[in-house]
């Protein structure tokens, strides 16, 4: 008989847990929308260019990414997304497709490893278009995520 009137007193402290835990899992599996711009000022070592890009990028826990770059001013000849900081050049995590004269894709089932996604949190993940004028890069664009640093 005891047991009804215990639960009724901490029935609501369960709910109230059970709401902050939804809560919390609800912030921490949502998905990442990066909107960026791309320029030559960017560049390590800055490229001195007209041309400019912007990109949408999704990022989620899963460590999946899709998203697009398009361009203008530039015939690029690659685009890739690299680790380094900002004002830091590093290596290709992923290699972005073709999709048009100024459009470059990230490929349908992309996943960051788990390095690159812990790096992409840090604020450490950039986007860059080459072309054959600069072939170390053109245009960058880094990847700051909601709760990163700004560089």
């Amino acid at each position: 008989m005891n047991a009804i009137p215990a639960f009724r007193h901490s029935f609501p402290g369960i709910l109230a847990a059970t709401t902050v835990a939804l809560a919390t899992f609800s912030l921490s599996a949502a998905a990442d929308e990066l909107m960026f711009k791309l320029s030559g000022d960017a560049e390590v070592p800055p490229v001195a260019s007209m041309a400019s890009g912007s990109g949408v990028l999704t990022i989620k826990p899963d460590m999946t990414v899709s998203g697009k770059v398009t361009t203008s001013g530039v015939a690029g000849t690659m685009a890739h997304i690299h680790v380094g900081k900002a004002g830091v050049n590093g290596p290709v995590v992923v290699t972005l497709a073709k999709g048009g004269d100024n459009v470059w894709m990230v490929p349908e089932g992309t996943k960051l490893s788990e390095a690159a996604y812990q790096s992409y949190k840090a604020g450490e993940l950039y986007v860059n278009v080459h072309s054959a004028e600069n072939k170390p890069g053109e245009i960058r664009g880094q990847l700051i995520p909601p709760k990163a640093p700004a560089y």
